[in-house]
């Protein structure tokens, strides 16, 4: 009898707890209380209580013993290990911090994205119709969220509630609205460069103008060639700016409406009226950004002259090893910046210049009230080459007395305050040495296209967008040629398996 009573007790010490676990498992399921789940979950407590109160004494002894305090201890340890994980991850969630481990930050919020959220002084509204949470959505509009109280984001099914769907003329599941007020964008990703260029549609008041002059064989808006500037168009379009191609020539003034006027790398040169009035257009507060190529002459030196800016007729050569993959010494990178809004953002990040000459402030003592910064600064180990064409790019050395020794500026801003009709004015330009810098196919690397747009910025008064960039995934497939491929295979068929196998030959000799 005496057997038959332990042998109930040690199966009600494991049925007991095994019948509680099924009830909360079908309490889970169902999330309601029905009455044989409360009832298996009682009926396996009180069998799991029964069996300790029946074996206490037995309970006590074991744990007075050498293998009871062992395994008190054990229990203790986990415990305590369990409590410092959940502490862990209480301080996790209370206080996070996420550490992005890409090369490019994917997964880190821009600088642009921190200014432009964090700035905001119009309450923002994200909804995202479907029927299914967008975790990644989800988890951006957090990171959103802590960066300004204005933003807001909730996910509507359209299905049950008709009446916001129709409100904000959705068509379609998955379908995302930005809005503020009336206003209302409809991003075709929820990426974050979808969901600023949205935001900022929906909260600057004015489109701002920005035109580029044509009919001197300028680089080309519309080409989507690496030599073509349609990277620069769309990223000027996605920050809320209107593009727009004028042509002096046909014109008596630069068009008022122009809020910046880009003149990307003229081959030909401008026509005397035309100077004048980029001249004229300047003296009443315009904002002007030239983008200059070596061995072209744009005829724009009275302009140059008054805002006391050279352009050297030269091209820069850089030794220092500091070079971008399929460059070569004629692409200086540039490392170092000058203290003005355009680069303050640039600082721990580099940008090159394929075929760039010298832009440097002139030497004239008076400068008629023109502030002037030397933007972008070459290394110690460049010059201005001024023999262009007796030499291959990789042979040609520094001429003393002749070529100009680094470090040397490719760009400079000048900003200088006037009146125009009693108002008080700003004007302002930017000359950069180099044009290609720009172009399709280098406009997304480095630094790139961030120096680019934020001098746009920067003419346009828009200092708030004036940032770096969020970044896109950087390709990482391999290209070999035929003679790398063939080496490849040779050492990954024949000579590291033999490698294997003569070392394990090696060992067995020794150890025989």
């Amino acid at each position: 009898m005496n057997i038959n009573r332990q042998e109930i007790i040690k199966s009600a010490a494991i049925v007991g707890p095994a019948l509680a676990i099924a009830g909360y498992i079908l309490y889970s399921k169902e999330q309601v209380w029905k009455w044989y789940t409360i009832a298996l979950i009682a009926l396996g407590g009180a069998m799991f209580l029964a069996s300790i109160a029946f074996n206490f004494s037995l309970i006590i002894e074991f744990f007075q013993g050498r293998q009871g305090k062992l395994s008190a201890n054990t229990a203790l340890l986990s415990v305590a290990i369990i409590v410092i994980i959940g502490l862990l991850n209480y301080m996790g969630f209370r206080y996070h911090k996420r550490f992005d481990l890409t090369t490019e930050g994917l997964y880190t919020l821009s600088d642009q994205t921190k200014k432009i959220v964090g700035n905001l002084q119009k309450d923002v509204k994200i909804i995202k119709f479907d029927k299914l949470d967008d975790q990644q959505l989800a988890d951006r509009m957090a990171e959103f969220k802590y960066l300004s109280s204005r933003i807001s984001y909730e996910r509507i099914d359209p299905l049950q509630k008709p009446e916001i769907a129709r409100q904000y003329a959705v068509r379609t599941f998955g379908e995302t609205i930005v809005a503020v007020g009336d206003r209302v964008e409809r991003p075709q990703t929820t990426d974050e460069q979808a969901l600023i260029n949205a935001i900022m549609k929906v909260t600057r008041d004015k489109l701002k103008r920005v035109c580029f002059t044509t009919g001197h064989d300028e680089k080309s808006l519309s080409s989507t060639e690496g030599f073509g500037y349609a990277a620069v168009e769309n990223n000027l379009k996605n920050e809320n700016y209107e593009v727009k191609p004028v042509n002096l020539a046909t014109l008596k003034q630069v068009p008022a409406e122009c809020d910046v006027l880009v003149s990307a790398g003229p081959k030909k040169s401008f026509l005397p009226q035309e100077s004048v009035m980029i001249g004229d257009y300047l003296d009443k507060g315009g904002k002007v950004f030239l983008l200059v190529d070596p061995e072209t002459d744009p005829q724009l030196g009275d302009v140059l002259r008054v805002w006391n800016i050279t352009l050297n007729n030269d091209l820069i050569v850089d030794r220092s090893g500091a070079r971008i993959v399929g460059t070569g010494i004629v692409a200086p990178v540039v490392e170092t910046y000058g203290e003005h809004p355009i680069t303050k953002d640039l600082k721990r990040i580099s940008t090159f210049f394929p075929e760039a000459r010298t832009v440097k402030p002139g030497n004239a003592s008076d400068g008629g009230g023109v502030v002037l910064t030397e933007l972008l600064k070459t290394s110690e180990n460049s010059w201005g080459e001024t023999d262009f064409k007796s030499k291959p790019n990789e042979e040609r050395q520094l001429d003393e007395g002749k070529d100009a020794k680094g470090p040397l500026s490719i760009g400079v801003s000048a900003t200088k305050k006037g009146k125009v009709n009693d108002k008080e004015v700003e004007s302002r330009l930017v000359v950069i040495g180099d044009s290609d810098f720009a172009i399709n196919g280098f406009f997304p690397q480095a630094g790139n296209g961030s120096l680019f747009m934020n001098t746009v910025n920067w003419l346009a008064q828009d200092e708030d967008l004036i940032s770096i960039r969020p970044k896109s995934a950087t390709s990482r497939s391999l290209i070999m040629t035929e003679s790398q491929r063939e080496l490849f295979w040779w050492l990954a068929r024949v000579f590291m398996p033999l490698a294997a196998m003569g070392m394990g030959a090696y060992i067995w000799w020794k150890r025989r």
